[in-house]
């Protein structure tokens, strides 16, 4: 019997001893395609050499230093790499070990900027429904899961509050216009700025691709402009969580990059250190830095891990990898196959309702009649089946339950690494269609 406390409590999960590239090999000697990264984390496979040895170089030189008192050289040199060229004018970079943490910093140095500001009244942050932003207090007060709030509602901060996503295959109305669709959420979100008080609110928080739990949902164009202008009109900043979208994900080095608009302050995590060491981190605009360096002259909070010299010497190995392979380019070329696989495998298939997403990062949601878009009940865990089933035919997918309203619907998430080839892709797609048809056949 395991002494470790996983996720589900009467579970033992397989153990994963090795991996190569796409390919986990379990202690069982069976071999699974890692067809997500886990939770589009391992953004360059497994047992890449370079930054195994990139981690062990470092760790051999210098483990560790507090930040209270020194800095490391490879913090300095992935903050230089993250805002070379001031891209959408971020200039500074904190990091810490984790995506929820990053969230975290971020909620804690938007308060601050305003309060440096003399704007103490700002104490409110508006985010989204079918939404995450992380599993801690802060963070998961952010989110709109409704599964991963529930237990924990009665000890979440008040003062957060949520509108509505920008989710068209649900929420757009029959005939509305892209155009439409963009301004009544902007209407909406502008109602809910009145509701609490304008110059209440210190940011609103976004996903710019939304991950997990509605599964790789794009903005409707014009979307985050419209977003921006509300914010920009009450002084309020702009926080984007690309913790699973970012860092090349979805084609470009930061998913906003899309949108023709830039955040003031930009969470990254996952694709940061591609999984190889816990890492974290935001990324943070002149704006909100010139109000600190102005006022107190800190950023008031800190971890004792933060900017950890091996964490951040195998984030920026992969940075380094990821720009000198060119990936970010095979990251667009493999994506339109994975898309193009995927709209040809599930366009037309009775129990998906919509294919969805950008890059290496798509999800499909499955339904229980595409035509009126009904999920199946929430009991049947179709989204979990479809996991067992992939795990038994060798494919590992990121499964979700509460697609719809945080109870109701399934998808997979698929987000194969940056180094996928055409080639990986069918049997990608093959055994997930497999998969799900064999979930469908036990549910219906």
């Amino acid at each position: 019997m395991t002494k470790l406390l996983h996720r589900r409590v009467s579970a033992q999960p397989e153990i994963a001893v090795s991996g190569d590239g796409l390919i986990l090999t379990l202690a069982s000697g069976r071999k699974v395609i890692d067809a997500s990264g886990g939770a589009a984390v391992a953004c360059l496979g497994h047992g890449n050499r370079r930054v195994a040895k990139a981690i062990g170089e470092q760790a051999q030189r210098l483990g560790y230093a507090h930040t209270g008192f020194f800095s490391s050289e490879p913090a300095e040199a992935l903050a230089e790499l993250l805002v070379e060229g001031r891209p959408g004018g971020l200039t500074r970079a904190f990091f810490v070990s984790s995506g929820s943490e990053a969230m975290e910093a971020a909620l804690k140095l938007a308060r601050q900027y305003h309060l440096e500001k003399g704007e103490r009244k700002r104490t409110h942050f508006i985010s989204r429904r079918q939404s995450y932003h992380g599993s801690t207090l802060g963070a998961l007060a952010a989110s709109g899961n409704a599964f991963r709030r529930a237990p924990y509602e009665d000890i979440l901060a008040q003062n957060f509050s949520r509108v509505s996503a920008c989710f068209p295959y649900h929420e757009r109305q029959k005939d509305e216009s892209d155009a439409a669709y963009v301004e009544r959420l902007a209407q909406e979100l502008e109602a809910e700025f009145q509701r609490v008080g304008p110059d209440r609110v210190a940011a609103f928080c976004a996903e710019t691709v939304v991950g997990a739990t509605a599964g790789c949902v794009t903005p409707t164009p014009g979307y985050f402009a419209a977003i921006r202008a509300v914010c920009d009109r009450h002084g309020a900043l702009l926080i984007l969580d690309e913790i699973m979208c970012g860092m090349g994900r979805t084609g470009t080095t930061h998913a906003w990059q899309q949108e023709g608009v830039t955040p003031d302050i930009q969470a990254v995590a996952k694709g940061l250190g591609g999984g190889y060491q816990p890492i974290g981190g935001i990324l943070i605009t002149d704006k909100v830095l010139w109000a600190i360096e102005n006022g107190s002259g800190a950023f008031v909070h800190g971890h004792t891990y933060q900017a950890h010299p091996v964490a951040c010497a195998a984030a920026l190995e992969v940075q380094r990898i990821i720009r000198d392979e060119d990936l970010l380019a095979n990251v667009r070329t493999i994506g339109a196959v994975l898309e193009s696989k995927l709209r040809e495998r599930f366009g037309q298939h009775p129990f998906i309702g919509d294919v969805r997403g950008r890059g290496m990062f798509w999800a499909v949601e499955i339904v229980a009649d595409r035509v009126d878009k009904k999920p199946f009940a929430p009991h049947l865990q179709v989204n979990d089946r479809v996991k067992s089933h992939a795990l038994a035919l060798g494919l590992g997918i990121y499964p979700t339950g509460g697609t719809v309203d945080g109870s109701r619907g399934d998808h997979v998430l698929i987000a194969p690494p940056y180094i996928a080839t055409a080639a990986d892709i069918d049997p990608i797609v093959d055994l997930l269609e497999r998969a799900i048809d064999l979930t469908v056949g036990e549910v219906k």
